[in-house]
């Protein structure tokens, strides 16, 4: 549940953050969208869309962290509201890198154009983690928005799966360019849009941890049972 408390004006400001937070992600999911469409469609209209998108998303990031530093410095928030303020600095960072990343992707598509063997790489396979990252990405943006903290254990488990596909992926992409000298700089492109697409999963993940943080006030990124029972006691 989304914490509430008497100070409207204070309210207002959570909203408003709240709110740019989202508006940036929507953007970024659009970013994601249009760059793995246009590796899928082989649409270079799409990249232009993309690297438009960019931009936007930067103006977006930097008034969004503006926001968040002006309500630290004016309301002087403790608690789950400091702690969603930090949560919301953290979020828009790693949208602003999913944003580079889908950049990149869009800029491996228009690579790819030139290939004249485009149907017998492994585009289903790449559209699959494509698909399973954009999900991600917005089952994270949905757990900010409602203070869902169980998501994060979801996430974890189906980043694991996009790890999983990654290695397949480039497992296949380095035993196809061993055999087929020709397909080495479109198999090397899609080597990176495989490691973009990871990168996104590991921010969305990142973006659930947070909520984490927010609702039960412990850093997710280091509070994992297998660690905690290996620390040496004293």
């Amino acid at each position: 549940m989304v914490h509430e408390h008497t100070d409207r004006a204070f309210d207002a400001d959570i909203d408003g953050m709240r709110t740019a937070v989202m508006t940036m992600g929507g953007l970024v999911e659009r970013q994601l969208r249009r760059a793995s469409d246009a590796l899928r469609l082989n649409d270079l209209g799409l990249v232009a869309d993309v690297l438009a998108d960019e931009r936007v998303v930067n103006q977006l990031h930097v008034q969004a962290d503006l926001l968040c530093n002006q309500i630290i410095a004016r309301r002087q928030p403790i608690a789950i509201d400091l702690r969603e303020v930090m949560a919301a600095i953290h979020a828009v960072n790693d949208l602003e890198r999913i944003g580079d990343e889908a950049k990149k992707i869009a800029y491996k598509s228009r690579h790819l154009d030139a290939y004249s063997r485009r149907e017998t790489l492994p585009l289903d396979k790449v559209q699959t983690m494509a698909g399973l990252v954009g999900s991600m990405l917005g089952q994270a943006l949905d757990a900010f928005l409602r203070h869902d903290a169980r998501a994060s254990d979801d996430l974890a488990e189906r980043d694991r799966e996009v790890d999983r596909l990654r290695n397949e992926l480039n497992d296949e992409l380095v035993a196809r360019m061993s055999i087929e000298p020709g397909c080495i700089t479109a198999a090397m492109d899609l080597v990176f849009v495989v490691q973009s697409l990871e990168r996104i999963g590991d921010h969305a993940k990142n973006i659930a941890e947070y909520v984490v943080n927010v609702v039960e006030g412990v850093d997710a990124r280091h509070a994992h049972p297998a660690d905690n029972d290996a620390v040496p006691s004293s």
